[in-house]
C-alpha cells in the first residue's frame, strides 16, 4: 500500500469536508424540523436520511449531470467533475460514465432522494406509514450496493484501486458501508414497528 499522504490532495480534503457539512446541516435539520418528543431512533432515522437526500441530491446528481448526454467526468471540467475524479481514482467506473454505474445513479438521484424527501416529510407528521417506505427505500439502498460491487467482483474487481488507504479503506469502504451498514438496523426497527401497529390494530 502506497503512502496516505501521497495520494490525500486538497480535492479529498473539500470532499471530505463536503461530506461533513452535509451531515451537519442534516443533523440542524433535525433539530429544527423535529418535535422535541420525537424517539431518538427517529431522529437518528431522519438526520440519515436528510443526509441521503443531501448526497444523492447533491454529490450523486453532480455525478450524473457530468455523466450523461456524452459527457464523462474524466473530460468535464467544474468543481464538481474534479471531486468525481478524485473518487474515479478508487473505482475507474465512475470516471468514463459506465453504462451500469450512470443506470444505478439514475435510480438513486430520481428515486431514492425523493423517497427520502417524503419520508422525512412522514417522520415530521409522524405518519406510520412511514416504516413501509422505509423498508422500500433499505432494499433499494441494499440492492443499490449490491449492484454498484458484484459485477465488479465477479470479474476479479478490474476497475477498482485498493492499493493505497485513501483508496480501499475511505473512499471503497466507508463511502458505501454507511449506506449498506444503515440498512439493516432501519429494517429491523420498521419491521418491528409494523408488526406492532398490525397487533394493535
Amino acid at each position: 500500500m502506497s503512502d496516505f499522504s501521497a495520494v490525500f490532495t486538497k480535492t479529498s480534503a473539500f470532499s471530505l469536508a463536503g461530506v461533513v457539512l452535509l451531515g451537519t446541516v442534516a443533523y440542524l435539520a433535525s433539530k429544527a424540523l423535529l418535535p422535541k418528543s420525537t424517539r431518538w431512533q427517529d431522529k437518528y432515522i431522519f438526520v440519515w436520511l436528510a443526509f441521503d437526500a443531501l448526497i444523492h441530491f447533491i454529490f450523486e446528481g453532480s455525478f450524473l449531470w457530468h455523466s450523461v448526454f456524452g459527457r464523462q467526468v474524466n473530460t468535464d471540467t467544474g468543481v464538481f467533475a474534479e471531486m468525481w475524479r478524485e473518487y474515479a481514482k478508487a473505482d475507474f467506473r465512475w470516471g468514463v460514465s459506465d453504462p451500469t454505474v450512470v443506470a444505478l445513479e439514475l435510480l438513486t438521484v430520481l428515486g431514492a432522494g425523493p423517497l427520502c424527501c417524503y419520508i422525512l416529510y412522514q417522520l415530521v407528521q409522524r405518519d406510520p406509514a412511514r416504516h413501509y417506505w422505509i423498508v422500500v427505500l433499505s432494499t433499494a439502498e441494499l440492492y443499490g450496493g449490491w449492484m454498484t460491487f458484484c459485477p465488479e467482483w465477479l470479474t476479479g474487481s478490474p476497475n477498482l484501486n485498493t492499493d493505497n488507504v485513501l483508496h480501499l479503506w475511505v473512499y471503497l469502504f466507508l463511502m458505501n458501508f454507511m449506506y449498506v451498514s444503515r440498512q439493516k438496523p432501519f429494517l429491523h426497527k420498521c419491521a418491528s414497528d409494523i408488526g406492532f401497529l398490525l397487533v394493535s390494530s
